[in-house]
């Protein structure tokens, strides 16, 4: 498999398989185009409950996989906004754990499963819901980022502060948890919310400059009322 991520506004990742038999698969409705030559098979990837837990952390119930009948053969998937994507080597970084939603597309030797977070604060005021992503297995995945990527390396012990829509993704290597604001002017007036999420490390941290649930709630505001 090779693969070549194109366009700067809204880009997305081709792909052409060297092979037959060589299977990506994505959320319902991720793929942009493709080639004859590739077939599609639409199921619940990992049975009824894996699939349910999937749901909660920001993808959909169902999956696509497309596999490639013969050489050459070509898909491509889009990102849903605008930003970047995001190649990851699976195998290379031994897993990582990410935001809800940050999934586009993978080969068929990545796992994508749901992530319980150790600190039920964590998953009630942390922004991201109590579930989240585990990614691992062997093998090319494909995120999704906001805006633009901002990449951190944590040395162990090192601490980052982010509002939590800004996080994409994160070592399993580095520890998650959310915080509390620091005085009540800051949380009444500061305009940052409740709480930050803490990552402290070793490990890579995912960064993107856009949260779209920030940015989605002033268009929101913005529409007259009825």
């Amino acid at each position: 498999m090779r693969y070549s991520v194109i366009g700067d506004t809204m880009p997305a990742v081709e792909v052409v398989f060297d092979a037959p038999g060589e299977t990506m698969y994505t959320q319902s409705g991720g793929m942009a185009w493709m080639s004859e030559g590739v077939s599609m098979d639409s199921n619940m990837r990992g049975g009824f409950g894996k699939s349910i837990g999937r749901m909660f952390s920001g993808e959909s119930l169902f999956m696509a996989t497309y596999k490639a009948e013969r050489p050459g053969a070509m898909i491509a998937f889009a990102s849903t906004v605008a930003g970047e994507v995001l190649p990851v080597d699976i195998g290379a970084c031994g897993g990582m754990i990410c935001q809800k939603g940050a999934f586009l597309c993978a080969e068929e030797t990545v796992n994508l499963s749901v992530a319980l977070t150790k600190k039920m604060s964590a998953g009630f005021f942390g922004g991201e819901g109590f579930i989240l992503q585990d990614i691992s297995g062997k093998g090319m995945v494909f995120l999704e980022i906001d805006g633009n990527k901002v990449e951190k390396q944590l040395a162990p012990g090192e601490v980052i502060k982010v509002d939590t829509g800004n996080v994409v993704a994160f070592e399993k290597s580095v520890k998650y948890e959310v915080e509390t604001v620091k005085g009540l002017k800051n949380i009444f007036f500061g305009g940052e919310g409740l709480f930050l999420t803490k990552l402290t490390g070793p490990g890579r941290v995912v960064l993107q400059t856009q949260n779209f649930n920030e940015f989605a709630g002033r268009i929101a505001r913005m529409i007259p009322g009825k």
